[in-house]
């Protein structure tokens, strides 16, 4: 095994090993930070802990002022819901179910004679459309309590329009979630209170959200004659810029939440932008492996007549290959582990921007990056010792 060794000294070329070092290492700390800036950011985007977040679209029939006159219907038919259904955009539709019964919700102080009330509406949608922990989201009928999903934007008009205005004390999400509400419920001859218990707030809906349990159960026991029919439609789409969402829109005259469609696009243009550079990175490890299997090719090419000579006195091809696979072995493991402490060093520093403009973003840990590169590191590390295993058998093939 020495003298394989020795003729590995003679003829290697740091100039080419040296080009493969460093375009592999560039190459794999690309794809490596690419994959990790994009866990890292993507939830500022969006409203969960998934590497890639669902996008939403809310969608309503305009109202016009002759429909307003003379009372056109505004209501989705399981037509419309099913024609939106088979467009190629559309990956779920989820229907909002409005109450169709008299809700009135206040809260007061047994201690004193305050007391505030108001008029109000629920309305419903499927689980799977929900952006807040379902924890808590379900209706025992036997309980009294219905669970209450607020939209946030609501309490941040309160905070920092109303309570501060008129200096009153700004609630927390947390300690509105220990407000119950006393909640009245009329409708077909029935009068019924329960206790509403706010189980989060929603970025996502704009609206006052009950389970759809409790909805199709409330329908049917307090307006058990109205149709139930749906306000709104919920979309979940797969691209949110897909230029064939307008077009299907205008065309059918309905209209579009555009706020909702803001972060979405943000998404998917974080997406589009991580699947460019990590194509660039990609291509960059291709070209590295290329690159290091010409230099083993050329190595091995220079001493072809000893390999030769190694084979015949009695070394198996599996011998005379296995120094050419320990430097192609060493030099990828290096390159994994230089392509990782580069991307932590990297990563602390964009972070730490972006801990000071989102400090609610949790910080995750650096698993991606190790994760997308030891795949690489074997991926191409097999790849190189199957090649130059290959080369010495074919050398000893031609001997033969």
């Amino acid at each position: 095994m020495k003298l394989v060794w020795k003729l590995l000294r003679q003829h290697i070329s740091l100039g080419q090993l040296s080009g493969f070092f460093f375009a592999n290492l560039f190459g794999m700390m690309i794809v490596a930070l690419s994959v990790q800036f994009y866990k890292d950011i993507a939830p500022i985007f969006t409203d969960g802990d998934s590497f890639i977040k669902k996008d939403f679209i809310i969608v309503t029939k305009k109202i016009s002022a002759l429909g307003s006159i003379t009372g056109a219907n505004n209501s989705f038919s399981e037509d419309d819901i099913n024609e939106v259904k088979s467009q190629p955009f559309a990956q779920n539709v989820g229907s909002f179910m409005p109450s169709q019964f008299s809700v009135t919700a206040g809260f007061g102080m047994a201690e004193s004679d305050f007391h505030l009330a108001t008029e109000m509406f629920f309305e419903s949608v499927p689980n799977e459309f929900v952006d807040v922990s379902l924890d808590k989201w379900h209706f025992d009928e036997n309980s009294h309590t219905i669970p209450i999903i607020l939209p946030r934007n609501y309490l941040n008009l309160y905070n920092f329009g109303f309570a501060q205005a008129r200096r009153l004390p700004k609630l927390s999400e947390g300690l509105m979630g220990m407000i119950k509400l006393d909640v009245v419920i009329k409708g077909n001859n029935r009068v019924e209170k329960y206790k509403g218990n706010i189980v989060g707030f929603s970025s996502r809906l704009n609206t006052i959200l009950v389970p759809e349990t409790f909805m199709n159960w409330a329908n049917k026991a307090f307006a058990p004659d109205k149709k139930q029919q749906s306000s709104r439609l919920i979309v979940e789409v797969k691209n949110p810029a897909d230029e064939k969402i307008a077009q299907f829109f205008q065309k059918k005259g309905y209209e579009t939440e555009d706020n909702k469609l803001d972060a979405g696009k943000t998404t998917y243009f974080l997406k589009l932008i991580t699947g460019i550079v990590l194509a660039v990175g990609l291509l960059i490890s291709v070209l590295s492996f290329y690159i290091l299997m010409l230099s083993i090719y050329l190595l091995l090419q220079k001493n072809t007549t000893k390999l030769e000579n190694l084979l015949l006195i009695g070394y198996s091809p599996g011998q005379v290959a296995l120094p050419y696979q320990i430097l192609t072995l060493g030099l990828n493991f290096i390159v994994l582990i230089l392509a990782v402490l580069l991307v932590c060093w990297t990563r602390t520093y964009y972070m730490g921007v972006v801990s000071l403009l989102f400090p609610q973003l949790a910080s995750g840990s650096i698993l991606p990056a190790v994760v997308i590169g030891t795949t690489l590191f074997v991926v191409v590390s097999s790849m190189n010792i199957v090649a130059i295993r290959k080369k010495v058998q074919s050398i000893w093939m031609h001997k033969s």
